[in-house]
């Protein structure tokens, strides 16, 4: 799925609809470059699943955790900052098996990572943002598919 963001409001519709059609857990792998938006998206993101307070960006501490209304957990990971996957044992993520995770830079957690249900790349497009959303695997592919059937996305999907 490709959708052209031309605003942040309608990151904001992306970020509510998939926190309308997530089924926990799930893993979510944001890829793009530094500014692209994966912060926002994921802020955006904790926000819809009814995180209240402050978001903190997770850039110097790697990991923040959020209890989810209702049950359950969120973390927001960013990588940036690690040497390499043996460095996410000291996360204490053991017990996180059964969360939402929202990768920032999964590609330095490697193998150490578990796979992506989804994989989200952010980029740059004139004033806005394109966003590719891909199937890790079946979990996946069924999210793009409940994705695909909400109106509102369709303003912005890029045929």
């Amino acid at each position: 799925m490709r959708l052209h963001l031309p605003d942040p409001a309608a990151t904001e519709t992306l970020a509510v609809a998939l926190a309308d059609t997530v089924d926990r857990p799930a893993i979510v792998h944001l890829h793009g470059d530094l500014g692209a938006g994966k912060s926002t998206l994921a802020r955006a993101w904790l926000r819809a699943l009814g995180v209240a307070g402050t978001i903190r960006s997770p850039t110097y501490t790697l990991v923040e955790r959020y209890r989810l209304p209702g049950g359950g957990e969120a973390l927001h990971l960013d990588l940036y900052r690690i040497g390499g996957g043996g460095e996410l044992e000291y996360l204490a993520l053991d017990d996180a098996a059964d969360a939402l995770w929202l990768v920032e830079w999964p590609e330095r957690g490697g193998a150490a990572l578990p796979p992506a249900d989804l994989r989200l790349d952010l980029s740059m497009d004139g004033t806005g943002r394109r966003a590719e959303l891909v199937a890790g695997h079946v979990r996946g592919q069924a999210w793009l598919e409940r994705l695909a059937k909400i109106p509102r996305l369709q303003d912005f999907t890029d045929s």
